[in-house]
Order: structure tokens, then C-alpha cells, then sequence
């Protein structure tokens, strides 16, 4: 009997019918709570086993080679590539590629995934983007790594971003504003709306999705669309750090078919 498909999201964009994507969510795997049942992190304390298994479910659904990153919320981008069993792990937020049958992949339990793909699908790249790294320009530099592998303009690029903490559950302090260039005395409602802690200090609820969407706007980038979703307030869907804690991590992956 053939096995059951991967639950997943596909993004809804107008990108290349050569260009493949999916997003994985919590569903589908084999570990156990608190790690149920599709985790893909191989360093939250879940058996490897598990984890080995889950991930064979995951790159099965792509059909194309893996490219793990080992992330570190910062704005590296490499070119992505077949991996060795047992090589080390680019050290790398975002990865891209021009070669068919390589999957550019992200994990995530919060964090945004952004995918990207240029005209006829010359190029792709997935990034991944908390607010550290979507602060330190590793969209930008996703995009501008697509741009100069397909020879195109940031207009002519699909973007997708993925679910991720949303604006009803994104609580941060002044120091996520001012990296955004935003001052805590006047910061832009529409991005950060500002509540009060328990102790009196200001905090501010923030749309990760709303900034990431800024800086694409601001990059060029005209074909935008994204998963409305929020990680942490749908438990029994997604995998959430802020939640939880102790969890599993999910995973987006975008490739070039061959």
C-alpha cells in the first residue's frame, strides 16, 4: 500500500510550475509528546531515530536532495547543495539554488519561513527569519542572491512568508523596535502596538509578518503573498518555541524541478 501523503501547506502564489515548496506542519510523524509527532530538529531532545524518520517523510514529499542549515538567526546566505551523510551543516540562515533537484530548507517553531522564486524558476532560496535576522537583512540578501543567479529584477520575484509568531502573541521590548529602526516613543501602529507588562515596563506586540513584508516592499519585490497563520496560538497545528518551550521544529523547503 503506498503511504499516506505528508500533511503540509503549499503556498497559494503565482511562482513557476517548475518551482516546488511546502511547508511541513506538526502532523505526520512518528515522535512522541511533547515532540508530536512530525518533529525535524535534531537538537530539541527528541529520539534520532525519530527524527531520522520523520525527516525521510519530509524530503520524500520534495522529491529533491536536502540542504540542512544550521541556523543561528543572523543573515548568511549560501548556495545550496547536496549534503554527505555526517558533513557539517552550512552555518547559514538562508540558502539558494539555480540547480534542479535541490531543496533549500528551513526549520522553524516561530520564526518565519520567506520563499522565494525567480521568473520560469531560474533560482530559489529560503530564508529564515526571526526578528534578529530579519533585522540584519537576511531576506534582502536571500533576494538579492535569487536576483543575481536568475539575472532579474526584485519585481519579477515571487515571495511567500509562511506562518509564524503572529501579531496577537509577538510581545517585545524597545530593543526589537529600535532594530527595526523604530522609536518606542512613536513607533508605527501598524507594526507595533504597545501594551503595558505586569511590572510597568513598556512592551510592544509586533506583526513579524507586517515588517518582513516592509523590507521586501522597500527591497522591490511587487508579487508578495502569505499564510496567515499564527504558530503559537494554533497548538494542535504547529510546533511553537514561545509556547511550549520544550518542542519540535517544522520546516520549509523550496526547489527547482527537474
Amino acid at each position: 500500500m503506498p503511504s499516506e501523503p505528508l500533511p503540509r501547506i503549499e503556498p497559494a502564489w503565482a511562482a513557476s510550475v517548475r518551482v516546488g515548496a511546502l511547508m511541513s506542519i506538526r502532523a505526520g510523524g512518528v515522535s512522541a509528546a511533547p515532540w508530536d509527532s512530525l518533529n525535524l530538529g535534531i537538537a530539541v531532545g527528541d529520539d534520532p531515530a525519530h527524527v531520522a524518520e520523520n525527516r525521510r517523510r519530509f524530503v520524500a514529499a520534495t522529491g529533491a536532495a536536502p540542504c540542512w542549515l544550521k541556523q543561528v538567526h543572523g543573515a548568511t546566505v549560501v548556495r545550496a547543495a547536496a549534503q554527505p551523510a555526517d558533513a557539517p551543516l552550512p552555518l547559514a540562515d538562508a540558502s539558494w539554488t539555480d540547480e534542479p533537484g535541490i531543496a533549500c530548507i528551513v526549520q522553524l517553531a516561530d520564526c518565519m519561513p520567506v520563499l522565494l522564486a525567480a521568473p520560469q524558476g531560474r533560482a530559489v532560496a529560503a530564508a529564515h527569519a526571526g526578528w534578529r535576522g530579519l533585522a540584519a537583512g537576511v531576506v534582502e540578501a536571500a533576494l538579492q542572491a535569487v536576483c543575481d543567479a536568475a539575472g532579474c529584477a526584485p519585481a519579477e520575484v515571487c515571495a511567500w512568508l509562511g506562518p509564524c509568531i503572529g501579531p496577537r502573541q509577538f510581545e517585545v521590548g524597545a530593543d526589537v523596535l529600535q532594530a527595526f529602526g523604530a522609536r518606542p516613543a512613536q513607533p508605527d501602529p501598524s507594526r507595533f502596538v504597545p501594551r503595558t507588562a505586569a511590572d510597568g515596563t513598556p512592551r510592544w506586540l509586533a506583526d513579524l509578518q507586517g515588517l518582513a513584508e516592509d523590507r521586501l516592499a522597500a527591497a522591490g519585490v511587487r508579487r508578495l503573498s502569505a499564510e496567515r497563520a499564527c504558530t503559537v496560538e494554533q497548538g494542535s497545528r504547529f510546533f511553537s518555541y514561545r509556547r511550549d518551550g520544550r518542542t519540535g521544529r517544522m520546516a520549509a523547503a523550496i526547489w527547482i524541478r527537474g
